[in-house]
């Protein structure tokens, strides 16, 4: 398992409403996608081996939009 920060990616929501696929530690977007589901597909194709986490897009009882979880 990967466990430098340069190989994971991290799913994020933009302002835009469209997802971020960013490499640990990068100001820049790898990719953008138009749904979560795309962006996750795509991380997948940058990186088969990297760790993928992706944004909380909704605050529950259990976590808030500040919390990573695995796809």
């Amino acid at each position: 398992m990967p466990n430098d920060n340069n190989d994971r990616l991290y799913i994020e929501q933009r302002d835009q409403g469209d997802f971020a696929v960013r490499r640990g530690g990068a100001d820049r977007a790898s990719a953008v996608e138009e749904t979560q589901k795309e962006a996750i597909e795509r991380a997948r194709a940058l990186n088969p081996n990297a760790t993928i986490l992706v944004e909380r897009v909704r605050n529950t009882n259990v976590g808030r939009r500040d919390k990573w979880r695995k796809p």
